[in-house]
């Protein structure tokens, strides 16, 4: 969901008409980086594309439109469904991309939650309405500051956290969760710094080089092409300037995460079936393979990973259809906003899926749960009593309960108690007690991971294929793409792996950490 986190930035420079009155951030000298060359195993470049899916892959190679993507996946591995975070939204899938684990323990539930002990709903950046409906300093700082240095939990470790434990070198470009232990400073443009909305100079914590659009960068090209001006540099072709500056000078450390942000935007306005970003995505993957004499040494000498972080679900052009009004179906309470007293329920949308947060400890849970059970468009309601999870659907009579450390096994050795009408979450179970996972994957670790997340109680509500839930202030998919959900159709993803034979554990991005840490060492 692209660069949704500086979004808020980019909107005052649009309103004032001022794109080119402020001084770009000071280019970072690579010549005085020591990066250690005398690595065990070849550097390992990790990309991610968002938005990427396979059946546009596919498609755009059986129309020959895509030679990078087709050479990878000719002389690597591919494997296209591997398991996303949830919910399928950027920042909970960098969170467990980075972390190894869900988010009931990196703590990030989605771009959008309510924080109970502040009283206020917290925004990575999503529609213009909502932001300056939670104020856009505020979007801004939890954005650029909060995310890395508060939100994300202490008791997990990044991958650049554990690397650097072993004294090995990483490096991050355009990643919005990048938390390492290097101090850095991000170089704030003077017109946001002027404007308040953040301070001219940030300190940070980040993996060895750290490149973050143009609050961070080490490509001095950068600074002096119209692409840099674009979403702040958090778009594909600063990526590849910034990845290619690293190749071109022999400086890439063992572990690089690089992010490729464009594609998203289109998807969301024309829809999953639109392949011309992926085209286009093909096209900043040649560039970086062209740094090589051939395409042959670029995987000879690197190990390549290439991968989606969700899929979207095509919504519906009618939006009295596909758009469910969670503040029409709540009407008879009163909503959580900025600076108003007494509310009762704050609403945290993340596209296909959303938090229902009870601030009021006398609101009978059950009467909500039993007002949204009326809305066939969704497909499961879930919350927690303790350490139990309680999942109702509109199309059954029963409840479906669930925990942790239990007699019953899935696919990836996670033990589960289990109860009721299991059907509500799509899943099988043989006579040997094995779970297997139908139109949501991993169904129950990530589901557990968000019912987890933060303090509080709140109700998940997550929307069947083409449909896409609003309130008040968010912005809608009505006619494009949409993600966020449990379903298969936001989760499933592309995985591509060149350059070695190894793989990960299991086909899930939670798994990717561990891997990557054992192909650097």
């Amino acid at each position: 969901m692209v660069n949704k986190i500086v979004i808020s930035v980019i909107i005052i420079f649009l309103i004032v008409s001022l794109t080119f009155a402020f001084s770009m951030s000071p280019t970072k000298d690579i010549k005085n980086t020591v990066i250690n060359q005398k690595q065990k195993q070849k550097p390992v470049i990790l990309i991610t594309v968002d938005s990427l899916m396979s059946q546009s892959i596919q498609q755009a190679i059986q129309e020959k439109k895509a030679p990078a993507f087709s050479f990878l996946m000719k002389n690597g591995q591919f494997y296209p469904e591997a398991i996303s975070s949830y919910p399928t939204m950027s920042v909970a899938i960098d969170s467990t991309l980075l972390t190894g684990t869900y988010a009931d323990q990196h703590k990030i539930p989605g771009l959008i939650w309510f924080k109970k002990d502040e009283n206020r709903i917290i925004s990575y950046g999503s529609g213009i309405s909502e932001i300056w409906s939670l104020g856009v300093k505020n979007v801004a700082y939890d954005g650029i500051v909060n995310l890395n240095k508060e939100h994300l939990s202490k008791n997990v470790q990044t991958i650049h956290e554990e690397l650097s434990k072993d004294n090995i070198q990483s490096a991050s470009i355009n990643g919005l969760l990048y938390r390492g232990t290097f101090h850095h400073q991000l170089n704030v443009p003077k017109l946001i710094s002027a404007m308040g909305l953040l301070p001219s100079k940030i300190d940070t914590n980040g993996p060895s080089l750290l490149s973050l659009g143009t609050l961070s960068q080490y490509n001095p090209n950068n600074d002096r092409q119209k692409f840099a001006w674009k979403s702040m540099g958090v778009n594909n072709q600063f990526t590849v300037n910034e990845l290619k500056f690293l190749i071109k000078h022999n400086k890439l450390p063992a572990f690089t995460l690089a992010y490729l942000p464009d594609a998203d935007k289109d998807l969301h306005k024309k829809g999953p079936e639109y392949i011309e970003p992926i085209e286009k995505a093909d096209q900043y993957l040649q560039e970086l393979l062209n740094s090589y004499s051939t395409w042959e040494e670029a995987i000879e000498q690197v190990i390549w990973i290439v991968h989606g972080d969700s899929s979207q679900s095509k919504i519906m052009k009618d939006k009295n259809t596909s758009l469910i009004d969670l503040n029409d179906i709540l009407k008879n309470y009163t909503f959580w906003e900025s600076k108003k007293k007494n509310s009762e329920i704050a609403i945290a949308i993340n596209e296909r899926m959303a938090y229902i947060n009870l601030i009021k400890e006398n609101i009978e849970i059950s009467k909500i749960i039993e007002t949204l059970k009326k809305d066939n468009r969704i497909g499961f309601i879930a919350w927690k009593e303790g350490g139990t999870n309680y999942v109702i659907s509109p199309q059954s009579d029963k409840n479906f309960t669930f925990s942790p450390n239990g007699t019953y096994k899935d696919l990836y050795n996670q033990s589960w108690k289990l109860d009721g009408d299991h059907s509500i979450l799509d899943l099988e179970i043989d006579n040997q007690g094995l779970i297997k996972y139908g139109d949501y994957p991993d169904a129950l670790a990530r589901l557990n991971g968000a019912l987890h997340s933060h303090e509080g109680q709140f109700i998940i509500v997550d929307a069947k294929p083409n449909f896409e839930f609003i309130e008040k202030h968010s912005h809608n998919h009505a006619g494009g793409g949409a993600h966020g959900s449990l379903h298969k159709v936001d989760s499933l993803v592309p995985l591509i792996i060149a350059g070695t034979h190894e793989k990960p554990e299991y086909n899930r991005l939670v798994d990717i950490k561990k891997w990557i840490i054992k192909l650097t060492k």
